[in-house]
C-alpha cells in the first residue's frame, strides 16, 4: 500500500517535496524509488535523519524491530499498519506524533479512501492539519473513531479487491455470451466507474430502481443475485476480513 501511495503522491504535483525509501530489500526500494522520482536510503537512522514524516508500512509484527532501529524516535510517523492501535504506536515512539491511517489501493491513481483516527489535543494542531492536507492529494479523506477503524478498513480498503472481482467475473460472463473479452472488460470498466460516480450524489437504492424497472431484464438479473446470496456473500467477506484483525 505504500507504493501505491507514492505512486499517487508522484503524479499529484503537489504531494511531499521528496520521497525516501528504505527496504529490507534494497532492489525493491531502488525499483520504487527509480518510478516515482523519489531517493534510496541503506538505513532507517538515516532515513529518519532526512525525513521530516515517516510513513511506516511493515508488518505488524515487525513493528518493535523497526522503532528500534529508528532508537524509539521520529519526527511524525504516519502509520498505515493494520490492527496496530494508536496506544501500541505511540509506545513504539514515545514524544512522536502518530496518525493512523488506512487508505485503500486506488490512491495510486488519486481517487482512493484514507480513514484515519481522529488524534487526541495533545496532537499538533497544526502538524495534523498539513499530514490530512498531504493525504487528501491522494483522494478523501474521513475522520473516524479508532473503534471504528477495523470496520472501516473492511469496508473501503478489502473493497477494491471485490469490485475487481465482481467486474472480472461480469466481463466474463459477458465474454460466455460471445462479447470479445477485451470489450467486455472496457465495458465493465465503464459501468463500474459510472456507478461509482453516481453514488457520490445518488442512494443506491435509487439507482437500483432506476436501472430496474418491474419486469425488465434487470430485475430478472437482480432476483439472480439475491437467489445466489450476494448480499449475505458481501456480508461474510467483511465478517472474514474483521476476523483477521481482530
Amino acid at each position: 500500500m505504500a507504493a501505491a501511495m507514492a505512486r499517487g503522491w508522484a503524479g499529484s504535483g503537489d504531494g511531499p517535496e521528496a520521497m525516501l525509501f528504505c527496504d529490507l530489500d534494497r532492489a525493491r526500494a531502488a525499483a520504487l524509488a527509480a518510478e516515482v522520482g523519489g531517493e534510496v536510503r541503506d538505513d532507517l537512522r538515516s532515513l529518519r535523519a532526512d525525513s521530516d514524516v515517516l510513513v511506516l508500512a511493515v508488518k505488524p509484527a515487525a513493528l518493535d524491530d523497526v522503532a528500534a532501529e529508528l532508537e524509539r524516535a521520529a519526527p511524525a510517523v504516519i502509520s498505515i499498519l493494520a490492527a496496530t492501535p494508536v496506544a501500541q504506536l505511540a509506545a513504539a515512539f514515545p514524544g512522536a506524533p502518530v496518525l493512523r491511517v488506512m487508505p485503500n489501493q486506488p490512491v495510486s491513481v488519486r481517487e482512493g479512501v484514507l480513514c484515519y483516527v481522529r488524534p487526541d489535543d495533545r496532537f499538533p494542531a497544526g502538524l495534523q492539519e498539513r499530514l490530512v492536507a498531504m493525504l487528501a492529494t491522494l483522494g478523501s479523506v474521513v475522520a473516524v473513531d479508532e473503534s471504528d477503524i477495523d470496520a472501516a478498513m473492511a469496508v473501503m480498503s478489502c473493497s477494491p479487491a471485490y469490485v475487481a472481482l465482481f467486474a472480472e467475473a461480469l466481463a466474463d460472463a459477458g465474454a460466455a455470451e460471445g462479447l470479445e473479452p477485451r470489450l467486455a472488460a472496457e465495458l465493465v470498466a465503464g459501468a463500474v466507474a459510472g456507478t461509482a460516480e453516481l453514488l457520490r450524489s445518488e442512494d443506491p437504492a435509487a439507482i437500483r430502481r432506476a436501472v430496474a424497472p418491474p419486469g425488465g431484464a434487470t430485475e430478472a438479473g437482480l432476483d439472480a443475485l439475491a437467489a445466489a446470496g450476494f448480499s449475505r456473500a458481501l456480508e461474510s467477506a467483511v465478517e472474514a476480513s474483521l476476523e483477521r484483525f481482530r
